[in-house]
């Protein structure tokens, strides 16, 4: 049965990104807050299929520590999960992703409707002055930023240490920083196409205000409650992976 479920969102998944995307394209004239309230349907629409076709729901903590300016999240990366459910418990926003998901059919043209940041991690220092310039940009138009500081999606247990670049974007911003912990990763697990029922849990952690902070110490403070978050939240520590050089 949970091969079949699995099944049937997959597919609803797929079909409803084609229903999605075309008339997405027909909005490109539109401001970004109504290309943005269209196509984040589809992510709340999956959210809410998941529950119907898996029995996979998710229960928020922390709601009221959420800022009222436009701020830069940096959240667990473990699972597609986070991409979606953001959209429906977060302000209107945008992430910072690689370039090469835009090129993906219809999945890519309504991500490329949104403004993301699309860096190339292979040019260093290059793809460092686009996300920090880019990144400025969209949080003074008042849309908020979504970082997977981890850079890759993380098998449940384990944790990147954060890479810098969204700390210098909130040092050279003066944005706030909103860390976000979760359990995605043992119920929809990286590469997986079997998702386990249950309830996921998300929790919001306070605001690290960057405005004095050098961008290790954003890093370190962001770091340092997240390991501490995801041992409360899945009642174990999380192995510490370093950065491959």
């Amino acid at each position: 049965m949970q091969y079949l479920r699995s099944t049937i969102f997959f597919v609803t998944m797929v079909l409803s990104a084609v229903v999605f995307a075309l008339p997405a394209l027909l909005l490109y004239p539109f401001p970004f807050s109504v290309r943005y309230r269209f196509i984040s349907q589809w992510a709340r629409f999956n959210i809410w299929w998941l529950k119907v076709t898996c029995n996979l729901s998710y229960e928020v903590e922390g709601l009221e520590q959420l800022p009222r300016e436009s701020a830069i999240v940096f959240c667990k990366h473990a699972s597609t999960w986070e991409t979606l459910a953001l959209q429906q418990i977060l302000p209107p926003q945008t992430w910072v992703l690689k370039r090469e998901l835009l090129r993906v059919p219809f999945f890519g043209w309504g991500l490329a409707m949104l403004k993301p940041v699309a860096i190339d991690r292979a040019s260093g220092r290059k793809a460092l002055k686009q996300l920090i310039d880019q990144g400025k940009i969209c949080l003074d138009e008042g849309r908020w930023l979504i970082v997977f500081p981890e850079g890759t999606r993380m098998a449940a247990g384990k944790m990147h240490r954060f890479g810098l670049g969204g700390a210098m974007l909130a040092e050279k911003s003066g944005h706030p920083v909103v860390p976000i912990a979760h359990n995605a990763g043992h119920y929809w697990p990286r590469h997986s196409f079997l998702k386990k029922p249950g309830v996921i849990k998300i929790r919001i952690g306070p605001v690290i205000d960057s405005t004095s902070l050098k961008a290790a110490e954003i890093n370190g403070r962001a770091e340092q409650w997240m390991i501490a978050a995801m041992a409360d939240i899945t009642g174990e520590p999380e192995e510490i992976v370093e950065r491959k050089q």
